[in-house]
């Protein structure tokens, strides 16, 4: 079953076109990571989704149901945390958890006390002393404390450390064992890697690539450090092979997954004292669609 169901979805705002026919699938079950940079469209898809705006064209179905007229309905079988968290000033995280569990529908008191201890976050202090973080772990245990079927995730560690980095995925790891669904926008991209069974990478309001890590990995290029017994003549000249870095008999260079075997061939008869092969990661996927966008910006 579809729980989210995207097909040449555009929304303008004004003459500004944020998304240009999106597709997008995720099914039950599954945790799919949405990934690209600020401005690419994201948080706008996902509001699409809650029903805050209204697409442009397109269709766009939530649990087979329209976002936009069924949204109070849909609304109780998900939660969404999205990555700057406003709340009451004058009200306690613990205050704000147990509002947003009765606007769902209840929470597990049980499990809020336990993720409250797990997060570190003192609920009885008023949210205007919370830091950025602290906004964070109270939208995050409100959100994992409530039962839901689709989790709808827009850059959820914001202002997180490394240390709740861990409890999040953590976390995931638990929803995702229960059978929960999710779309988690990210920009960290080791966080999508370790976290979802699918990706789509979207650019300027575009799905530019989309399927499982081991689907995009065979769409680009595999890392080899080599060392063999003598010198590696005609590498260079192999169609595949690219960016080849020397030191002695060490070699490391990168190979498309189709010149893989020629490579073999010509490595085989100098004899190979130690061979790594490491697959491209997903900043490498990414990388391929922003790398000129992000040089440009002085980034890298």
């Amino acid at each position: 079953m579809n729980v989210i169901h995207i097909q040449k979805l555009t929304k303008s705002f004004g003459t500004t076109q944020a998304l240009k026919g999106i597709d997008l699938t995720v099914k039950q079950g599954e945790v799919h990571g949405f990934i690209g940079p600020n401005g690419a469209g994201k948080s706008t898809t996902i509001r699409i989704l809650l029903g805050i705006l209204q697409k442009t064209s397109g269709e766009i179905t939530l649990f087979g149901g329209d976002p936009w007229q069924d949204a109070v309905k849909l609304h109780r079988r998900l939660v969404y945390v999205p990555g700057d968290v406003t709340l009451w000033p004058d009200l306690s995280g613990g205050e704000i958890i147990d509002l947003l569990g009765r606007l769902h529908g209840g929470l597990n008191v049980s499990r809020k006390k336990q993720l409250l201890e797990r997060f570190q976050l003192d609920p009885t202090k008023k949210s205007r002393t919370y830091s950025k973080g602290n906004r964070q772990k109270v939208a995050l245990v409100a959100a994992f404390s409530c039962e839901a079927e689709l989790y709808l995730l827009d850059e959820p560690t914001s202002g997180l450390d490394p240390l709740m980095e861990v409890i999040f995925q953590e976390c995931m790891a638990e929803i995702k064992k229960a059978g929960k669904t999710v779309l988690l926008s990210s920009h960290i991209l080791s966080e999508v890697e370790t976290l979802c069974d699918q990706v789509s990478i979207i650019r300027q309001g575009q799905i530019v690539e989309s399927g499982t890590l081991s689907q995009l990995r065979h769409l680009t290029r595999t890392t080899v450090n080599v060392e063999t017994g003598s010198v590696a003549i005609g590498l260079e000249k192999l169609s595949g092979v690219h960016d080849i870095l020397q030191d002695g008999l060490k070699y490391r260079f990168s190979v498309d997954s189709n010149a893989m075997t020629e490579v073999m061939e010509v490595l085989l008869p100098l004899g190979i004292k130690s061979l790594a092969a490491e697959p491209p990661s997903l900043e490498e996927l990414f990388m391929r669609h922003y790398g000129d966008d992000i040089r440009e910006r002085g980034g890298v």
